[in-house]
């Protein structure tokens, strides 16, 4: 089992939405967070250890990521979906973007 972490702003609807989607999926466990102290679930460092593959919405996920949490970071893979904050909770739109999108990152 592969542990994936989805990253966003304020973990409201574009993480949420990935992990409900990705933890049903038999070889995976997902979780998400936010990286803004204002998140439902802020980013910490037990999440980054627990992650396999990290995936952030958009380039500043992973800057902000790369800033607070840099020695752990170190050998996890971050993948940018560049999916931008236009979505609601598992809006049919973004579950299509991410069902095609982090598919091609993991290899199946």
């Amino acid at each position: 089992m592969k542990n994936l972490l989805f990253i966003c702003s304020r973990n409201q609807w574009r993480s949420p939405t990935a992990e409900t989607i990705w933890r049903k999926h038999a070889y995976f466990n997902a979780k998400s967070a936010g990286t803004s102290p204002k998140a439902r679930k802020t980013v910490s460092q037990a999440d980054i250890r627990w992650a396999d593959v990290i995936f952030a919405m958009e380039s500043k996920h992973k800057s902000r990521l790369k800033a607070e949490f840099s020695r752990l970071l170190d050998h996890k893979p971050i993948y940018v979906l560049d999916i931008p904050d236009n979505y609601r909770y598992m809006d049919p739109e973004l579950v299509q973007e991410l069902e095609t999108l982090v598919p091609t990152y993991l290899d199946i």
